[in-house]
C-alpha cells in the first residue's frame, strides 16, 4: 500500500496534501472560473506563492483538514475534500469539495470520497454532524448532497452576492446515526 494513503477507497484514495501538489494543477483549477463557479475560490486570482502558505496553514490546522483526492489509476491530484470548521465542543464540521480535474465529473468520484470522509469523521473523529451549504443553482452538489444521506436543513436567502446577484444557499447536514 502506498504510505501516503490516508483513507483507502476503490476507485480513490485521500491523503494529505503536499506542497508538490502547488506544482502541478490544484493553481490552475482555482484560476478556472468553470471549476470554481459555485464556490468561493474563484473570487480572487489564487498565485501558486499564495497555495503553498495555504496547504502549510491546513497541514498544521487543528479545525480544517483538507485532503487530496488521488485517483488509484494515475496516482493523480484531481481533487480536495475537506472537513473544516471542525467545532470539537459541537462535534461539527462542514464539508467541501473540489474536483479541479474536468475529466472526472459526473463520474460519482466525489461520492465515494464524501462517503469516505464522513464515514471517518463518524467514527475516527467523533463527530455528531456534518453539514455543507451550497448556492441554489448548484443542482450537481445538492444531488450529491441527497445521494451521501444529507438532508436539507434550511436556506440562507441572499446569503452571498456573486457575478452582480445575490445566490441563496442551501444548508444540508447529516448526522452520525444517520449513515
Amino acid at each position: 500500500m502506498n504510505k501516503d494513503v490516508f483513507i483507502e477507497g476503490d476507485r480513490i484514495f485521500l491523503r494529505a496534501l503536499k506542497e508538490q501538489d502547488v506544482e502541478g494543477n490544484y493553481s490552475l483549477w482555482l484560476n478556472d472560473p468553470e471549476i470554481t463557479y459555485f464556490n468561493s475560490h474563484g473570487r480572487f486570482p489564487m498565485t501558486a506563492d499564495k497555495l503553498l502558505k495555504y496547504v502549510s496553514h491546513i497541514n498544521s490546522s487543528q479545525t480544517d483538514f483538507v485532503l487530496a483526492v488521488i485517483d488509484k489509476q494515475t496516482s493523480m491530484h484531481i481533487g480536495n475534500i475537506s472537513l473544516q470548521n471542525v467545532s470539537w465542543i459541537d462535534r461539527n464540521a462542514e464539508i467541501a469539495f473540489l474536483l479541479g480535474d474536468k475529466t472526472f465529473w459526473g463520474k460519482g468520484i466525489m461520492e465515494e470520497a464524501a462517503i469516505l470522509i464522513l464515514k471517518h469523521g463518524f467514527r475516527i473523529l467523533n463527530l455528531h454532524r456534518i453539514y455543507c451549504g451550497t448556492s441554489a443553482e448548484n443542482l450537481g452538489m445538492q444531488k450529491l448532497a441527497k445521494k451521501i444521506g444529507m438532508i436539507q436543513e434550511g436556506l440562507r436567502r441572499d446569503a452571498i452576492f456573486k457575478q452582480g446577484k445575490y445566490i441563496d444557499i442551501m444548508e444540508f447536514g447529516i448526522l452520525s446515526n444517520e449513515i
